[in-house]
């Protein structure tokens, strides 16, 4: 059975599916790395460095690792902490998000086919 998922979520897969083929839009890896991606440039816009950022990564691989739809409940209570915290409406800005990617297809999509295959790097 497939898993219910939220308004926010089927809005953001149309506009995986109108931006790129399936294989890079239901690539693990590549979403992984997109995720990890804005995660860290988050972190960096609230004052973590990269000293702080590199001590977390030993301290996060030197553990088993986790479940992922239990890391993924982490990740949603963590965001909604640090967008209170950081006084963020977290749905407004996840549809402002999203609404300026839609205006953003072709660059979006030139970016990735420039981005060297198999590579966690955007570009």
């Amino acid at each position: 059975m497939a898993a219910e998922i939220t308004s926010f979520q089927s809005r953001v897969e149309r506009w995986l599916e109108a931006c790129f083929p399936p294989d890079v839009r239901t690539n693990r890896g590549e979403r992984t790395h997109r995720f990890l991606e804005e995660a860290l440039e988050l972190a960096q816009a609230n004052g973590c460095t990269r000293d702080d950022a590199l001590a977390l990564v030993e301290y996060v691989f030197g553990r088993p690792a986790g479940e992922a739809a239990q890391e993924v409940g982490g990740v949603m209570v963590t965001l909604a902490s640090l967008c209170s915290a950081s006084e963020i409406n977290m749905d407004n800005a996840g549809d402002r998000e999203l609404e300026r990617n839609w205006e953003r297809i072709d660059l979006i999509r030139s970016k990735q086919q420039a981005k060297p295959h198999g590579s966690p790097l955007p570009q």
